[in-house]
């Protein structure tokens, strides 16, 4: 089973951005529980924030800021930190119940193990207050109150703002990173666990008649996310449904964005993960 971190991290090689899932086509996922959702808004946040630094110009720079607040936000509306110290002892607890098993990679097993408590230990610090200097910026602050307003934040709302932006771009860009330093842990530790439970499914090939699917998740039996794959060129997609119990796939195809999409009637084949760490 730890041989898939080490396969996951060898198909991450190349690749820009360590969040890679939201670009690839055909692949859709459904979170199970609210904190696998809590987990992948987070790391569609920081998907964002990645892209616009890399990127760099000014309007990119403005959207990091952006979903910067959006950070801000989650982290006061949920206790990221407490979410994430809770799974992360889960998955520690699973591994070490591996050990001097034949049948497990160890090598595979005691590295997962080494960037797992190192991020625990982060977690736990007292001395960590994830968010502290984003709370703490004046411009950002001022920045999240105009967003509530539709077209508040042009220049002669915000002249400081304005003037920020237009900062040289190293300097800038400086700034962005300061400002997120104190979110890495919390970055590393949700790639860390969504890497693992992404990477814990067993694929098996699905045939439909009629364009849906329905399973029961038996009683004891952990799925904290669903993932389908389809062809590339496929010409139709999954609405994902469910939760603890069962989960449903309906396939639309839908040619023309004004008109309502239609449930795909042939027969068609996809590749279903239930994921569980």
């Amino acid at each position: 089973m730890p041989d898939s971190p080490t396969q996951d991290k060898a198909s991450a090689k190349g690749q820009k951005s360590l969040f890679s899932p939201h670009n690839q086509r055909g692949l859709y996922e459904l979170p199970l529980s609210e904190r696998m959702r809590t987990m992948m808004r987070l790391e569609s946040i920081f998907h964002s924030i990645h892209l616009g630094l890399e990127r760099g110009s000014t309007w990119d720079a403005r959207n990091v800021l952006v979903s910067m607040i959006e950070l801000c936000d989650q982290l006061g509306r949920v206790d990221i930190r407490g979410e994430l110290i809770k799974e992360l002892e889960r998955h520690v607890n699973l591994l070490q119940h591996l050990r001097h098993n034949p049948q497990v990679n160890q090598e595979a097993l005691e590295r997962t193990m080494g960037r797992l408590q190192p991020l625990l230990i982060l977690l736990k610090s007292n001395a960590f207050q994830p968010g502290a200097r984003l709370r703490q910026s004046e411009l950002l602050m001022q920045f999240k109150q105009r967003l509530a307003l539709p077209g508040a934040t042009c220049s002669f709302d915000i002249p400081g703002l304005h003037f920020w932006l237009h900062r040289e771009p190293l300097q800038r860009d400086r700034q962005l990173h300061d400002w997120l330093r104190d979110l890495r842990v919390i970055e590393d530790a949700v790639q860390l666990v969504l890497e693992l439970v992404r990477v814990s499914a067993q694929p098996r090939q699905i045939a439909v008649e009629n364009g849906f699917y329905q399973q029961q998740i038996e009683p004891g039996t952990l799925c904290q996310m669903v993932r389908v794959k389809l062809e590339a060129n496929a010409d139709y997609y999954p609405e994902i449904s469910g939760g603890r119990h069962r989960f449903a796939i309906r396939f639309f195809r839908h040619t023309d964005p004004d008109a309502r999409p239609q449930v795909v009637q042939e027969p068609l084949t996809f590749e279903l993960h239930c994921c569980a760490m």
